[in-house]
């Protein structure tokens, strides 16, 4: 379930607490959890909405938007396009209630210094992601933005020679494995990161 970032920002602040989707069946599952630019969101409760012309104004404020026409335009039904995941929005409109969670995990875990165990666990997973037919890509990619923090994706892709997309996807990689950090603008590696390069420096061979 797509959550944008300023209503992530309002479920952790407690103003937004619930959420209105299109839907054939509820694609999120009571007490699941989603991680969001703002941390842990829950899913405390799906509701089927029997009739979305009884909503309400507040309905439209406790899910972040300005008001009732907002909402009813939202959850307009589109045309049904045939796709491999069976088409856009659904038939039936759905209450998600939510709450915050918690923070992002990866925050604790990118601040962590690893001993050496843990290091050597580190380079298995990355020998793992490297084993793909375009060849080992973790250690250039992490030593590029050691050598340009916070240097804008795009230019990143061109210092590096690759297209954006896909590198943005392989960087999100190691930063579920604690290794970099995502700003606004560009990336840098995490303290873990760091402590990962001058290991992998100091094994020989």
């Amino acid at each position: 379930m797509l959550i944008s970032k300023p209503v992530a920002e309002a479920i952790r602040a407690g103003t937004v607490t619930q959420a209105f989707r299109r839907w054939d069946a509820p694609r999120v599952k009571v007490g699941g959890l989603q991680l969001t630019s703002a941390g842990l969101v829950r899913f405390d409760r799906v509701s089927r909405v029997r009739d979305p012309e009884k909503l309400t104004e507040r309905d439209a404020r406790r899910a972040g938007l300005k008001d009732l026409a907002t909402l009813q335009r939202f959850l307009a039904p589109t045309v049904r396009r045939p796709s491999p995941r069976g088409g856009r929005g659904g038939d039936t409109v759905y209450r998600i209630t939510l709450s915050w969670a918690g923070e992002d995990p990866r925050i604790a875990l990118r601040e962590s210094l690893p001993d050496d165990e843990t290091l050597a666990g580190i380079a298995t997973r990355l020998e793992q992601l490297d084993a793909r037919p375009t060849g080992p890509w973790t250690r250039e990619i992490l030593e590029w933005i050691r050598d340009n923090p916070q240097v804008v994706s795009k230019e990143l892709a061109a210092l590096r020679g690759v297209e954006l997309l896909p590198m943005k996807v392989d960087i999100r990689k190691l930063k579920a494995l604690g290794l970099t950090i995502s700003h606004d603008v560009g990336y840098e590696l995490s303290p873990r990161g760091t402590a990962y390069l001058e290991w992998l420096g100091r094994q020989p061979g």
